[in-house]
């Protein structure tokens, strides 16, 4: 069980960075309604409370990372809420069904692309981290296609 003094850390690192997310998402894509991407935080902050990674560091540090990666590349809230929610279904007792019933079919769509791609052995970490992305964005032109279809 974490510390009050590491709980506040936590919370003060997370806040800051959904700020600088919200921040970027607000520069890059003004006319774009953010509600889904602050309801992914707020749901993957709760489903990973009080969880940290092995060297230390809130566990949703990552996925808020994730999400700023995706925000910088000017990606909408759906890719931004999914980059946001991709560990849930892995870490969590969250389900892909879960995420369906709360985010609807596309953001379900690209966290189950990324939690399928996760459970491939890869030889390096970096080769994951591509691989992780090709896929996302794969699940992405999938949503645009059938969108524009």
């Amino acid at each position: 069980m974490a510390t009050l003094r590491e709980q506040i850390a936590t919370n003060v690192l997370t806040v800051t960075r959904f700020r600088d997310l919200m921040k970027r998402m607000q520069a890059n894509r003004p006319a774009d309604d953010l509600e889904l991407v602050k309801k992914a935080y707020d749901y993957s902050l709760h489903v990973h409370t009080g969880q940290s990674r092995a060297s230390g560091e809130p566990y949703l540090v990552h996925p808020l990372e994730v999400a700023l990666v995706l925000a910088e590349m000017k990606m909408d809230p759906i890719a931004v809420a999914a980059g946001l929610l991709h560990d849930s279904v892995e870490d969590t007792s969250v389900t892909i069904v879960d995420i369906r019933k709360e985010f609807g079919e596309q953001v379900a769509h690209i966290v189950e692309g990324v939690t399928k791609i996760s459970k491939i052995d890869f030889a390096t970490k970096e080769e994951q981290q591509a691989e992780n992305l090709r896929k996302m964005m794969l699940a992405m032109v999938d949503d645009i296609h059938d969108q524009a279809g």
